[in-house]
């Protein structure tokens, strides 16, 4: 079974669903724009947080904006559709904000996933965590994996050529 895409404006709607529906739901969220096997895990382990995974994805403006010239490499859509085949992934959001405040606030999941490349005390969204009573889980295994790295190692490979 295949996670649902939901449009931005059913975030609210949808954290009011599935709390009354009695499900503990976990929130991750990234740009997700190569997709590697440190996305892989980082999801899976969020998934273990709760019953139900939603994932917000940045959109293109926003991934832009966090990760320089030439990024994204894939559209939102597409890449909304490659994490949605993810086992792990229940429902995928894309959002526009270049930090998921404004998702926790409409979500107002149980626990907000981040990766390992976070602290508790890093999370960009922290004083709104502890303010909405969400708690934080720093998942997923160490940052051996990035797009970055991968990026640059194509890079390499095909300069030899």
């Amino acid at each position: 079974m295949s996670a649902q895409i939901i449009a931005r404006e059913g975030t609210a709607e949808l954290g009011v669903q599935l709390r009354r529906a009695g499900r503990r739901v976990s929130f991750a969220n990234g740009c997700f724009d190569v997709l590697h096997l440190g996305h892989v895990r980082y999801l899976q382990a969020a998934k273990q947080q709760g019953d139900v995974l939603v994932v917000g994805i940045n959109s293109d403006r926003s991934v832009s904006a966090l990760k320089g010239p030439g990024r994204p490499l894939l559209p939102a859509e597409a890449r909304a559709e490659l994490v949605a085949a993810l086992e792990p992934v229940d429902y995928v959001i894309i959002f526009e904000e270049l930090t998921a405040e404004a998702m926790l606030s409409e979500l107002r999941p149980d626990v907000h996933c981040k990766g390992p490349d976070y602290t508790t005390e890093t999370v960009p969204e922290r004083a709104l965590t502890e303010s909405l009573g969400i708690a934080v889980a720093i998942v997923g295994d160490p940052k051996d994996h990035s797009t970055r790295n991968l990026l640059a190692e194509i890079a390499r490979r095909y300069r030899k050529e």
